[in-house]
């Protein structure tokens, strides 16, 4: 199995910068995006330092354990390199005054044969597409979401509620955090977006099943994910990964040689 990726990010038509980080480290599997907050530009370096001490750190343990690690392990990495860099941007954020409050949702995934262990904190999510059914692998967390799962308002309600930005978890504003961790079996032919609320608050699900089923590429289909949010009215950064399954067609033609096939 080998993976195809491709990313893209986007200011929206409303902001004048982009508090969104999308990172990736192709040769480990591990993408990551991160949806910043904070005022004086302060959401821009919570979520920066984030993809980049995730990155760095996560990275090169993967690289180090390489593909013996098994799905515990890499866990167990996850959450140790999401609390090292939790107590980075939170002691940023109290060592300087223009950095105060400053904090990041994330999404992790590191992709590896046959499965993926995803990480996630606040309302940036992952879905997954297989065959022709859009599910989504992560659950915000966030008081609508609360309220949903209390009963206290429909999924009608939710959709225009005042309260769809409101986190109750983020990385950096607190001295600790929880990252949500889950494994999850990869087949070929899966596609997983991970996506900020600038795309998911924009444009519904059934939207993006339609959009991800559609032809082109993946880098067409992540344009067309961006410009469905933008025509919906763009009022947040949009940021979208999308990562592709596929067989290893070069690997299987090797095996069929080698067997005489």
């Amino acid at each position: 199995m080998i993976y195809e990726i491709c990313m893209q990010t986007d200011p929206g038509l409303t902001r004048d910068n982009n508090e969104d980080v999308v990172a990736i480290d192709a040769a480990t599997g591990l993408c990551i995006l991160a949806d910043g907050m904070g005022g004086y530009n302060a959401g821009e370096v919570a979520s920066g330092m984030a993809a980049a001490f995730i990155k760095s750190e996560l990275g090169r343990w993967l690289d180090e354990a390489g593909r013996q690690a098994n799905a515990r392990e890499v866990h167990r990495a996850m959450e140790i390199c999401v609390e090292n860099a939790n107590h980075s941007i939170f002691n940023a954020a109290n060592s300087n005054p223009q950095y105060a409050g400053m904090g990041t949702t994330l999404v992790v995934g590191v992709f590896q044969e046959g499965r993926l262990v995803l990480g996630h904190i606040g309302d940036s999510r992952c879905y997954r597409l297989r065959g022709q059914e859009l599910k989504q692998i992560t659950k915000d967390h966030s008081l609508l979401q609360e309220q949903l799962d209390a009963g206290l308002i429909s999924p009608e309600q939710a959709l225009t509620s005042m309260n769809r930005n409101l986190v109750t978890r983020a990385l950096g504003v607190e001295d600790t955090v929880q990252v949500e961790v889950n494994d999850h079996r990869v087949e070929i032919g899966d596609l997983y977006l991970m996506c900020s609320d600038g795309l998911s608050d924009m444009i519904l699900d059934e939207q993006i099943a339609a959009l991800l089923l559609g032809g082109g590429t993946l880098a067409q289909k992540a344009h067309h994910l961006v410009d469905a949010a933008n025509d919906a009215g763009g009022r947040d950064n949009i940021s979208v990964l999308l990562v592709q399954a596929k067989e290893d067609t070069a690997r299987r033609g090797l095996l069929s040689r080698m067997l005489g096939k």
